[in-house]
């Protein structure tokens, strides 16, 4: 597939792995059980695309204290058993990463290298990203800043205007946004129950292209 693009740069949960419905499920279930009654729609508001690091603060604001002691531990060890009993990659993306093997690719992240290594091994993936998988866990500032889009593009070795980033969160669409690179808003994942409305959120936030699905990011790579 020929592309004016020079690379892309996927989000993981919610484009690769359809994972959001299974987080934000365990993350609602664990903050109403400490006694900040959460529902599985609060937990896409309010936690959404953010690293852990920024949603602890926020959770700790609401609760008006610091979390207790091994919440966090807690509550990964109730995701990682979900995620392994649960957890498929997004619809359509195995073909696409075949249809566009001749860009170089990486995932721009949220969430930490090990679960990003470990599911992409799951899904028999692990080859088509090699060593470009990079995570706002690293940095200092998260998404919605620009630095994990930016530290793709430079490990890539290519600039920020020539990436296509594929995103599925407001939060992630701006920082894509923000590091002055072309955004698609993808509603493939199972999280986005409304697609209409979700498509709109991504528009506000400054998404270039809304898509269905994988198949329609083909036609947005030929026209290029």
């Amino acid at each position: 597939m020929k592309s004016a693009f020079q690379a892309i740069i996927f989000d993981f949960d919610g484009v690769i792995a359809d994972s959001e419905v299974i987080s934000n499920r365990e993350l609602a279930k664990a903050l109403t059980a400490i006694g900040l009654p959460t529902s599985f729609e609060q937990c896409l508001e309010l936690y959404y695309g953010r690293n852990w690091i920024e949603n602890q603060r926020r959770i700790a604001d609401r609760l008006g204290k610091a979390l207790p002691d091994g919440f966090t531990a807690a509550l990964q060890s109730a995701v990682d058993q979900a995620l392994a009993d649960e957890l498929k990659p997004v619809q359509g993306v195995r073909e696409f990463m075949v249809r566009c093997a001749e860009l170089p690719i990486a995932i721009a992240s949220s969430s930490d290298h090990t679960y990003l290594a470990d599911c992409l091994l799951r899904f028999g993936m692990d080859r088509n990203f090699g060593t470009h998988l990079y995570s706002a866990a690293e940095l200092q500032r998260g998404k919605p800043f620009p630095d994990i889009y930016l530290t793709a593009a430079a490990g890539l070795g290519v600039t920020p205007d020539s990436c296509l980033v594929i995103e599925d969160s407001p939060i992630g669409v701006q920082a894509g946004v923000a590091a002055e690179m072309t955004v698609v808003g993808l509603l493939a994942g199972n999280h986005i129950i409304d697609k209409e409305l979700h498509g709109d959120k991504l528009l506000a936030a400054g998404a270039h292209y809304i898509v269905q699905d994988f198949q329609q990011i083909d036609q947005l790579l030929e026209r290029a």
